[in-house]
C-alpha cells in the first residue's frame, strides 16, 4: 500500500514521469533478496554446524579426545606418586643423619618438585597436541597454527617466561633447595623453609604458619642459611654456686622454641667467681629468642646482686670460621713454622 501511494505522490507532483519509482522500487526489491541470502546463508552456516557436532566423526573424536585427556591425567598421577616413592625408597633410613646427608635428601626434595613441576606443564603440552591432532587430520596447518598461538602468547605472557628462566637459573646454579631456610630481600622481604621449588614460583611457609608464593622472576636476592639454624654461646659470670645453679636450672624454660634448647658446655671456676658457658640454637630470622629472651631469663635467674657482668653472646659457626681461616693468607712465621724443616 505504501509503495504505490508514494508512486501515486510523485505521478502527480513529476507529471507523470515513473523513472524515480522504479528505480526505488528495484533498490527495495534488491535490499530484500540481500537479506534473504544473508539469512539463508546463516541458516545453512548453524545448520552444518549442528550437522557436524550430531555427525558421528565429531562424536568418536570427542570420545578419543576425552580418552587422551583421561590416559594424560592417570600418567600424570603415575609419574608423580611413583618417582618420589622409587627415589624416597632408594634413600633408606638413617637414624643418624651428618651434613652431606642432609644436603642429599634436600637435593633429592628438590629433584621431586622439579620432575612434578616439569610434569604438569610435558603432559598438558603433550594431551594439547594429541587432541588438537584428532580434530585436525592435516597437521600442517595445526603446527602453523600452533607456531602462531605460541608466538602471541610469547608476547604477551614475557612475565611468565621471565618466572621459568629464573627458575632454571636458580635450580642450575644450586641458589637453595627445598628444605633449605631461606631469606628473599625486599620488596618481597619473605623468610621461611622453601616448601615446593618450581619453574614458574617459589612457595615459602613462614615460621608464623604463612605459606607465600612468590614468582622466580621477581626475586631479587637470597640468602640461604645453609645450616638451617644459628648457634649462640653465651658467657655468664656469677660470683655465687646459688646463682649458678638459678640459672642452670632456668635453661629449660620454654625450650620447645628452640631446634637446641639451651645447655650448659662448661663451667670453670677462678678467683671466686663461676664462669658458665651455655649453648643454644634457634631458627634463622629468630635470634632475639637468645639475644632479648634467654637473656633476660638469665639475669633474672641469677639476681642483680650475683651477677658479674653483662652476660656475652657469641655468634660465630665455626665451620664457617675455618673457611675463611684458610682462605687467609699466612704470615711468613707462621709459614716458616708450618715447613718440615722449620726445628732443624
Amino acid at each position: 500500500m505504501l509503495i504505490p501511494l508514494v508512486a501515486l505522490i510523485q505521478t502527480e507532483t513529476t507529471g507523470g514521469d515513473t523513472s524515480g519509482i522504479e528505480g526505488a522500487a528495484d533498490a527495495v526489491g534488491d535490499a530484500g533478496r540481500d537479506t534473504i541470502t544473508v539469512f539463508r546463508a546463516v541458516n545453512e552456516f548453524f545448520s552444518d554446524a549442528l550437522g557436524y557436532l550430531l555427525s558421528t566423526v565429531f562424536i568418536s573424536n570427542v570420545l578419543a579426545s576425552l580418552v587422551v585427556v583421561a590416559l594424560g591425567v592417570l600418567v600424570y598421577r603415575v609419574l608423580t606418586h611413583g618417582v618420589p616413592r622409587v627415589l624416597r625408597w632408594r634413600r633408606g633410613r638413617q637414624e643418624f643423619l651428618d651434613e652431606e646427608a642432609v644436603a642429599r635428601i634436600k637435593r633429592q626434595d628438590t629433584a621431586i618438585a622439579l620432575i612434578r613441576n616439569a610434569l604438569r606443564y610435558v603432559v598438558f603440552v603433550i594431551v594439547v597436541l594429541f587432541v588438537l591432532s584428532i580434530f585436525v587430520r592435516n597437521p600442517l596447518p595445526a603446527t602453523a597454527g600452533a607456531t602462531l598461538l605460541a608466538a602471541v602468547l610469547g608476547f604477551g605472557a614475557q612475565s611468565f617466561l621471565r618466572d621459568i628462566i629464573a627458575g632454571f637459573s636458580i635450580i642450575f646454579e644450586g641458589q637453595y633447595a627445598v628444605g633449605d631456610f631461606i631469606h628473599i630481600s625486599p620488596p618481597q622481604g619473605v623468610s621461611g623453609v622453601v616448601e615446593e621449588l618450581g619453574l614458574r614460583m617459589t612457595r615459602i611457609r613462614a615460621l608464623s604458619g604463612e605459606v607465600h608464593y612468590v614468582p622466580n622472576g621477581m626475586i631479587q636476592g637470597v640468602t640461604n642459611y645453609v645450616s638451617g639454624e644459628q648457634r649462640f654461646t653465651l658467657e655468664v659470670q656469677l660470683s655465687s654456686s646459688e646463682a649458678a645453679r638459678r640459672v642452670v636450672d632456668s635453661l629449660g624454660e620454654a625450650s620447645g622454641l628452640y631446634l637446641r634448647p639451651p645447655r650448659l658446655v662448661g663451667r670453670e671456676e677462678a678467683d671466686g667467681r663461676i664462669l658458665l658457658r651455655v649453648l643454644a640454637g634457634v631458627l634463622p630470622s629468630m635470634d632475639w629468642l637468645v639475644e632479648e629472651n634467654l637473656v633476660a631469663r638469665i639475669k633474672a635467674a641469677a639476681g642483680e646482686d650475683a651477677l658479674e657482668a653483662e652476660p656475652l653472646i657469641y655468634k660465630v659457626d665455626q665451620a664457617s670460621l675455618e673457611q675463611i681461616r684458610s682462605l687467609m693468607p699466612k704470615d711468613r712465621e707462621e709459614a716458616e713454622g708450618a715447613s718440615p724443616g722449620a726445628g732443624s
